[in-house]
């Protein structure tokens, strides 16, 4: 805390001698082609401040930013530090709790098909499963492949979908990936990352949920919830949704990874939610690293 107390205070220092500098210079020169420079070191050291601030912001102000790689996962992270990794026991038996309370969890997105669970995951980003599913009730009646999709169209699409956030970008996306699937594929969902990957509209989770929900492929799609809950619990701390995919993997016992990610978003989604965590409920409090408990 001394050292960011110190780091605040030159900060303020280098502003008021930059001030310094460019009163002198402005009232000593009419030439003044060399002003934007000092106006380029003022802001940077503002902007030094401004860090400075926020890391001494007490933990009752205001909520930290969705770290790196969260835009598509959706929803506001409430995470105020990562907690330690833990150890192999502990979190065998948190996994073997979540086991023995849902041995089979099921994800909430409605789907008949692999294609229609890529369409379901790919309009959820910015928008609830519960949501998705009243949008899609009556979509997926009519258009449950990508060559009845195409037919349906873009507009067809939209009538659907409208009460999802970013309809018009999503229809767009659904299209085009409709229209791969149809010319590349021969309208089947392909079943690799990589490929996945490069169709519009689907990013690393989206691929990995429709791996792991269709394909039983221990993939973990890390959501805004499972972010919070590895970081919060110790499961699986880690600053970005990569970082947090990889201590799922590399910690979370074998045994437990197919299920891993519906365990933990399920758990975060209901139990260890982001502004009020429901502690006295939750079945792995005696387990967990957070030390903010809800009483």
């Amino acid at each position: 805390m001394l050292v960011r107390i110190l780091f605040l205070l030159v900060t303020l220092a280098g502003e008021l001698v930059v001030g310094g500098l460019i009163d002198t210079f402005i009232t000593t020169r009419k030439d003044f082609s060399g002003l934007l420079v000092y106006f380029s070191m003022a802001a940077w050291l503002i902007g030094l401040e401004m860090q400075a601030r926020d890391i001494l912001r007490p933990p009752g102000g205001a909520a930290d930013p969705p770290p790196a790689g969260l835009a598509a996962a959706g929803g506001a992270v409430h995470i105020r530090a990562m907690a330690a990794q833990l150890d192999h026991t502990t979190i065998h038996a948190i996994f073997s709790r979540f086991q023995a309370a849902e041995p089979e969890p099921k994800g909430e997105l409605a789907h008949v098909n692999a294609y229609t669970l890529l369409v379901a995951v790919a309009l959820s980003a910015q928008a609830t499963d519960a949501g998705v599913n009243r949008a899609t009730a009556a979509l997926f009646r009519i258009a449950d492949t990508p060559e009845k999709m195409l037919a349906l169209g873009e507009e067809g699409l939209i009538a659907h979908i409208r009460t999802i956030g970013l309809y018009r970008n999503k229809a767009k996306n659904v299209i085009k990936l409709s229209r791969i699937l149809v010319e590349q594929y021969g309208g089947a969902v392909p079943s690799s990352r990589a490929a996945l990957q490069a169709l519009p509209g689907v990013g690393r989770k989206t691929a990995n949920v429709v791996l792991n929900m269709w394909w039983r492929l221990p993939a973990q799609a890390v959501d805004t919830h499972i972010f919070r809950l590895g970081n919060r619990s110790g499961i699986a701390p880690g600053r970005d949704v990569v970082a947090v995919e990889r201590a799922i993997e590399d910690h979370v016992p074998a045994e437990f990874q197919l299920h891993a990610h519906h365990w933990m978003i399920l758990h975060g989604r209901y139990v260890c939610k982001a502004r009020k965590p429901a502690c006295p409920a939750c079945l792995i409090r005696d387990l967990c690293a957070y030390e903010e408990k809800t009483e």
